[in-house]
């Protein structure tokens, strides 16, 4: 009998909650994709780069002119200096990065630190790359992270610690205190980090992001990851990058090219076209998104349910306490089943689900669309 390398995986709850949308015309809130489309600019020059014949294999590494631009956002934004061509990889998506990323540091019975609710895509890398995944689960309502559990959880295995920020799905920005902390046991410990950034530009309420690029020290240790299909609505395009100390980029690459090799070339020109000529969509989607939040927030103050603060991303966390006594697996069932509005449970995100009533709901769709599932959420 053949013997999985994942025994313990099935489909993910992403794929499970849009086929019951789809299944019961419910409107889909769960999988976190934007409802409405990429910026013009971008579309017309994918268009013309395909039509110009741009459609070969692109530098490994990336397009020379979108590594710059990458360096560039990464300046202006942070203010790093990054060298373009040493220290930019483009990727075929976050998900692409984050997985060459652990692979190139974990070793056989390495341990990586990693907070739940955590992304689930973390564990299966960590674990093909011969390592084990330490959990450290996060609470209802603040997820704060208590560096002193962290500091005893780490042992003479211990190899990296993934952080998510702004995170993934409880819409929680770290702090500087964090990162003074992550540092200290950075620098104790001699440990790797590996940032998950994929929404960086979102951040609410003018809470700055705290990248990891902004600190020189912490980053000579760390995997800095990030989405185009986040920053540009263009999630199907899989795009995205990871900017490395240039020792670490060699051997993030040397994975990458057995990975996928290169990404999709006209994009990336695409790409470049974008950050150079309308940089300033970036510098817009923190409020693009959190008229987004408050539109929902306040169409759903009226409701049973409870509304948990979202410093970030474009998630929303509910606690339906007030409403139904299931479990979140089944009244995400039920609400996508009787309700006809698709959410995501939270307990799937940890390692030891905890028992707190809470759901996810994605806010990048259309102002109708929100108001229209928060008007059927006010009536429970």
């Amino acid at each position: 009998m053949f013997e999985s390398k994942l025994p313990n995986l099935g489909v993910s709850i992403f794929s499970q909650m849009s086929g019951l949308a789809n299944e019961f015309s419910a409107i889909n809130l769960s999988q976190g994709f934007p409802e409405f489309d990429a910026p013009d600019l971008l579309k017309t020059q994918l268009n013309y780069y395909v039509q110009q014949g741009v459609n070969q294999y692109s530098p490994s590494s990336g397009v020379p002119r979108l590594q710059q631009q990458i360096a560039d956002l990464a300046k202006r934004r942070y203010a790093a200096d990054i060298n373009a061509a040493d220290q930019v990889t483009v990727t075929s998506g976050a998900t692409e990065a984050l997985f060459v990323a652990i692979q190139t540091i974990v070793r056989p019975s390495d341990e990586v630190i990693v907070f739940d609710p955590a992304y689930d895509s973390y564990q299966p890398a960590i674990e093909l790359a011969g390592g084990k995944s330490v959990h450290i689960a996060l609470s209802a309502p603040n997820y704060t992270i208590d560096w002193q559990v962290v500091s005893q959880a780490i042992t003479k295995n211990t190899r990296a610690i993934i952080i998510n920020t702004p995170h993934n799905p409880s819409g929680k920005i770290l702090q500087p205190q964090d990162i003074k902390a992550l540092k200290e046991l950075v620098g104790t410990h001699n440990l790797y980090v590996i940032s998950d950034e994929v929404y960086e530009h979102i951040t609410f309420d003018q809470q700055p992001h705290l990248s990891v690029l902004r600190d020189d020290e912490l980053f000579t240790q760390s995997f800095v990851i990030s989405s185009f299909g986040k920053t540009f609505h263009s999630t199907g395009w899989k795009m995205g990058y990871c900017i490395a100390p240039a020792d670490l980029a060699v051997e993030f690459r040397k994975i990458h090219q057995y990975v996928t090799f290169s990404s999709f070339t006209p994009a990336q020109h695409a790409l470049a076209d974008m950050l150079e000529q309308q940089g300033e969509h970036i510098d817009e989607l923190s409020g693009f998104y959190q008229q987004k939040r408050d539109l929902l927030a306040s169409h759903l103050s009226n409701s049973r349910f409870k509304i948990l603060p979202s410093q970030g991303t474009y998630f929303l966390l509910l606690d339906y306490s007030d409403v139904s006594d299931l479990n979140d697996v089944e009244f995400c069932h039920w609400l996508v089943e009787q309700a006809g509005v698709a959410a995501i449970p939270l307990s799937v995100f940890y390692q030891n689900p905890p028992t707190d009533k809470v759901i996810r709901l994605c806010f990048a769709k259309n102002d109708n669309t929100l108001i229209e599932a928060a008007q059927i959420l006010c009536q429970l």
